[in-house]
């Protein structure tokens, strides 16, 4: 079986990039330092999904911004099961130390998930990894988050808590990207997130979301570009 037949319904998802279509939608891509920090989502944890390449976003990402930038160099950092906290308490000075020109971060959701979720300290935990990347002159991509409780994987007890826990910190996510002059990239409002692009662990995204967030992400990018 051929590439092309294994991952056909990759290759016909509506809400993915055309082939050819990232290279031209990120032509004047400056960005040759890529730094991913964060959580299991920077980190890109998956599980396969049929007709779709097994690759977390960040792996496609690089694929794809290599297509126009070849030299690109790259770092993931990001780590499953951290808080914020411990994002910025090991990964900010390692990012800051690799000089990346575009840093792409996620985190927060294991916080979210504690019994108590103090929404004002995340946000500053946040605010204090963006920040000194910001500062530093880098281009800094932020996301909201899927909403996964509408998935068959999560419990029933826990939906409606988890529901607006997820529409909450993805809300204050957004509001400090602009605050600090970062790219966002505004999941919720994707029409994919009722689809079939979770992971049966009930947290994360399956290989189609994994493609789909990349996509996201390009386009984010893109638009960023073309408002310069």
């Amino acid at each position: 079986m051929t590439d092309t037949a294994t991952y056909a319904a990759e290759a016909n998802d509506p809400y993915l990039l055309s082939p050819g279509e990232t290279a031209r939608a990120l032509a004047d891509a400056p960005w040759k330092r890529l730094a991913v920090v964060g959580d299991s989502g920077a980190e890109g944890v998956t599980e396969a999904f049929e007709g779709y390449r097994c690759l977390p976003w960040s792996e496609r990402f690089v694929q794809e911004l290599r297509a126009v930038r070849p030299d690109l160099e790259s770092v993931n950092l990001g780590l499953r099961n951290l808080f914020a906290a411990q994002v910025r308490e090991t990964q900010l000075a390692p990012a800051l130390e690799f000089r990346p020109d575009l840093a792409i971060v996620f985190c927060g959701g294991n916080d979210m998930l504690q019994r108590h979720f103090d929404i004002d300290a995340v946000e500053s935990e946040l605010t204090l990894i963006i920040a000194p990347l910001r500062d530093a002159g880098c281009t800094v991509l932020t996301s909201g988050l899927f909403d996964i409780t509408v998935s068959p994987y999560v419990d029933e007890r826990y939906r409606k808590p988890m529901s607006e826990r997820i529409a909450a910190w993805s809300e204050r996510t957004k509001q400090v990207a602009a605050r600090l002059g970062a790219v966002h990239v505004d999941l919720p409002k994707h029409p994919a997130g009722t689809e079939d692009i979770y992971s049966s662990d009930g947290l994360h995204l399956n290989a189609r979301g994994q493609a789909i967030l990349c996509a996201e992400i390009v386009r984010s990018l893109a638009g960023h570009l073309q408002a310069r």
